[in-house]
């Protein structure tokens, strides 16, 4: 097997904080279905994994990015992007692995992976809050 034949998932940059009902569940989310790690919670007095007191701000962490999750009301859900818009843009290595272990994880995806004319191939899920999130790998230089 070559080194261009294994597929490595290398997640970029990127470092969005979403606004959230329940910060628990979306860092849970994110750890289960997206191959995240939950960094710590914040209570207002302490970073910690504790989720009693209930948290109001929540960091998870893949390889060099960070997502941040803040308590809001309930009530308040994802704004409305426009088409074929995403709440986040994630530059990686590996979208098809990604897509790949996603699908096992049971990830809503919404497209892809796909080529796109702007020299990236992407892959667009929705995640436990509605927020579109778009994983998208640079083709420039890629055989074809």
């Amino acid at each position: 097997m070559t080194t261009a034949s294994v597929a490595v998932v290398r997640f970029k940059r990127a470092v969005p904080q979403f606004t959230v009902p329940d910060v628990v569940k979306a860092a849970k989310y994110y750890r289960d279905v997206f191959g995240f790690h939950i960094a710590s919670y914040w209570d207002g007095e302490q970073a910690s994994l504790a989720t009693d007191p209930p948290p109001y701000f929540a960091i998870v962490w893949r390889d060099d990015v960070q997502v941040f999750f803040g308590r809001g009301d309930a009530a308040q859900s994802a704004p409305a992007g426009a088409e074929g818009g995403y709440h986040a843009y994630f530059h990686i290595d590996g979208v098809d692995a990604l897509a790949e272990d996603l699908r096992s994880r049971g990830a809503t995806i919404l497209d892809g992976p796909d080529d796109r004319i702007y020299s990236q191939r992407e892959l667009v899920v929705r995640d436990c809050n509605g927020f579109v999130l778009a994983f998208g790998e640079d083709t420039r230089g890629r055989a074809t």
